[in-house]
């Protein structure tokens, strides 16, 4: 299956190196490294993360500290969001 991430999506992912390289940059690409590699995991595997707390969604958790919200579609997997696991989602 094709994956798309959304604008939304890709800009919380940027936001996510941004934080961490400022600090940190080689701890930063291991982290975007490991997002796509769960990401390509989802190509192969549609279902593997859980259902998520949106309906019709399903949520991949590849670090103790962040979790993948997607969509699954026909023919294309969604990256809806990439959140924080300490922040509440959905937001409310």
């Amino acid at each position: 299956m094709r994956v798309v991430w959304t604008p939304e999506a890709l800009q919380d992912r940027m936001d996510v190196w941004d934080f961490i390289s400022n600090d940190t940059p080689y701890a930063a690409a291991k982290l975007d490294e490991l997002f796509s590699e769960a990401v390509a995991l989802l190509s192969e595997h549609p279902n593997l993360g859980k259902p998520g707390t949106i309906l019709g969604t399903r949520e991949l958790i590849p670090h103790e500290s962040y979790r993948i919200v997607y969509e699954v579609g026909s023919h294309t997997i969604w990256i809806l969001a990439l959140v924080h696991t300490s922040r509440q989602w959905p937001p409310v």
